[in-house]
């Protein structure tokens, strides 16, 4: 059985491509349930990128623009979540395990903590008192040091992955990324300052290097396993090479989703899932096209689902939610996010259709 093999596999590099990074993240599931390999650990870092998730409009979150005149890639991470710039100075961790290893919670939740938990205790054995808060950050006194994202691969494979802030560029990021001013009203330089916090910035002189030592360290303890550090495989190599051609270097990927111009409104929304954008139309009080996007958890699958059910329905609240109920489990279809808060918004956007 896999979660028998006490020696699990650590990859660690530096400086990879976006295309690279995103590619190996997507495969690290793969690897652990096709190959039947230990649970994999690779600890990275980025060139200079801006990354979003699954859900989100690219068009919408990155100013593209500047990040050609600045030499900043940009592409779309195969897990939901938001918007991150990622460098030298943000440590990137992607983590596969099997869900049938005795450590592993039953929800996404309790995963999460269990997995956060662990980056935790790594970050106060350098002098960081972190805590899990939100749906998927660590905090510092309200400020955000990391975060993290997951979704569940090949149907039996948990893959974690985390981003943590060991130094951080706030004006770079202020000029590549488009903040919404319904996750932040304010977009100015105090703001953020407010909102993030960096390793550096609390006074922490540790290496980067021992960072990393320390992330693995506190790995090993919590699943009582010893690393063995190698690379990818010559097989694996060629895994990743060909997906990161066909999907990360595709531009249709980078732009699968975009606002559907052609639509007649769009609501867009914090919720405690994550912010979202609802796009739809309505004629002779039923739905004709609806689309959901922005930073949430969920699965392809899951958002095809609620699209396809919601089309042809009848714009009215009572049918809404009818329907998102007989096709969403609250709270899991998309984190923490219910059937009634999704009808709520939807009904904001029927009422716009026919204003």
């Amino acid at each position: 059985m896999i979660e028998e093999i006490k020696k699990w596999r650590l990859i660690i590099e530096g400086n990879v491509e976006a295309s690279w990074g995103l590619a190996v993240d997507e495969l690290l599931a793969n690897f652990v349930s096709k190959e039947e390999s230990a649970p994999l650990l690779h600890i990275y870092t980025f060139l200079p990128s801006v990354i979003v998730g699954r859900y989100q409009n690219m068009e919408a979150a990155v100013n593209l623009s500047e990040c050609r005149r600045l030499g900043i890639d940009y592409n779309r991470r195969h897990t939901g979540g938001g918007t991150v710039l990622m460098g030298a100075d943000q440590l990137a961790l992607g983590f596969a395990i099997p869900l049938s290893h005795p450590r592993m919670e039953s929800s996404m939740r309790s995963s999460f903590e269990l997995l956060g938990g662990t980056i935790c205790r790594s970050l106060r054995r350098i002098g960081i008192e972190a805590n899990f808060q939100d749906k998927n950050d660590l905090k510092i006194g309200g400020r955000k040091i990391a975060g993290m994202a997951a979704s569940l691969e090949e149907k039996q494979v948990f893959f974690f992955h985390m981003s943590l802030l060991i130094d951080f560029d706030l004006p770079i990021m202020l000029k590549v990324l488009k903040i919404s001013p319904h996750k932040s009203p304010e977009r100015s330089l105090s703001c953020f300052s407010r909102r993030l916090t960096t390793i550096r910035e609390q006074g922490i002189k540790t290496s980067f290097a021992e960072i990393v030592e320390i992330i693995e360290q506190s790995f090993a303890e919590e699943f009582g396993i010893k690393w063995k550090e190698r690379e990818f495989t010559v097989s694996q190599k060629k895994k990743i090479n060909d997906l990161r051609k066909r999907r990360y270097e595709s531009l249709d990927w980078l732009f699968r989703v975009r606002s559907p111009g052609t639509w007649k409104v769009c609501v867009e929304r914090k919720t405690p899932g994550g912010l979202l954008q609802v796009y739809l139309t309505v004629a002779r009080g039923i739905i004709e096209n609806f689309l959901i996007s922005g930073d949430f958890f969920s699965t392809q699958e899951e958002v095809a689902r609620m699209e396809s059910a919601l089309k042809w329905t009848r714009a009215r609240k009572n049918n809404v939610k009818k329907v998102l109920q007989e096709v969403m489990e609250d709270g899991k279809t998309i984190y923490s996010l219910d059937a009634s808060t999704l009808t709520n918004i939807i009904m904001e956007g029927v009422e716009l259709c026919q204003m």
